[in-house]
């Protein structure tokens, strides 16, 4: 009886998690409430990436990658990965990692929107 009631709970347990996480996935987040990106947050955001950026990601340090005219889906990508541990970077994970996923996304838009001296091929 006991041990029929120990599964009963443990199955339920794994429900209320798997529904709280597929909540949190379909509203696009991590689960956590929306931090602001708006022009004010990414206008300062911004002047702080530019510390090693460069201005509107045109870096003039050959070491730091330029971030102007890259495309969007790969600057999310790269962002999200440094800010879940998934890439090694212990500035650029500082610098995320406690940014939302919305705060990720207008990072990567306004760089991806950005002239640079990158040779890429234009997909929109």
């Amino acid at each position: 009886m006991m041990q029929r009631l120990n599964q009963t709970l443990r199955l339920i347990t794994a429900g209320v998690g798997v529904f709280a996480a597929s909540t949190a996935w379909a509203a696009g987040g991590s689960g956590g409430s929306e931090k602001p990106h708006d022009g004010q947050w990414l206008e300062k955001q911004t002047k702080v990436c530019a510390s090693c950026h460069g201005d509107k990601g045109i870096s003039q340090i050959p070491m730091n990658p330029i971030l102007a005219g890259q495309y969007k889906g790969y600057l999310l990508h790269s962002l999200k990965a440094y800010r879940d541990g998934k890439r090694n970077n212990a500035i650029m994970a500082g610098q995320v990692k406690d940014m939302s996923d919305g705060q990720l996304k207008a990072l990567a838009e306004y760089y991806s929107r950005q002239d640079g001296p990158l040779d890429l091929l234009k997909l929109d």
